[in-house]
């Protein structure tokens, strides 16, 4: 079995962006501008802040009473599958005690695109093949 050149070339590019994404969400404080899953539910999460770390792969939030830490991390998908979205996976992990919809963001993320304000995310469902998106965007 061998490796097309296609995808001996990826590698480099992959961890660039991967180093790009890390760099971009250490810096400033995040919201969630867009969040779809069958419906758009971006208004439950109008008063979260989120902090990113991904020197210790960390995720604090906050809003209102609400203070919740989770895991998150931006690894190489290594799939270089011509697929819609970069080959980078954007993982975001909360569980209890966070409130149900932190939750419910829980996922391997794709990353879609990016720019210094906005991340935008993807994750198509293997099970009933439904498609959600996922924007972060940079609060001045």
């Amino acid at each position: 079995m061998s490796c097309s050149e296609s995808d001996d070339n990826s590698s480099g590019s992959n961890s660039q962006l991967v180093n790009e994404v890390k760099t971009l969400m250490a810096s400033g404080n995040w919201r969630v501008s867009n969040y779809f899953d069958d419906v758009n539910e971006t208004s439950n999460y109008q008063n979260f802040v989120f902090r990113f770390n991904p020197a210790v792969n960390s995720v604090s939030v906050t809003g209102g009473n609400i203070t919740a830490s989770g895991t998150f991390s931006v690894v190489d998908s290594a799939s270089n599958d011509d697929s819609i979205s970069l080959d980078a996976d954007f993982n975001l992990n909360f569980s209890l005690p966070a409130p149900a919809s932190l939750i419910e963001l829980s996922d391997d993320w794709d990353i879609l695109s990016y720019n210094n304000n906005e991340v935008n995310l993807i994750d198509v469902s293997g099970g009933n093949g439904g498609t959600d998106l996922l924007t972060f965007t940079r609060i001045p």
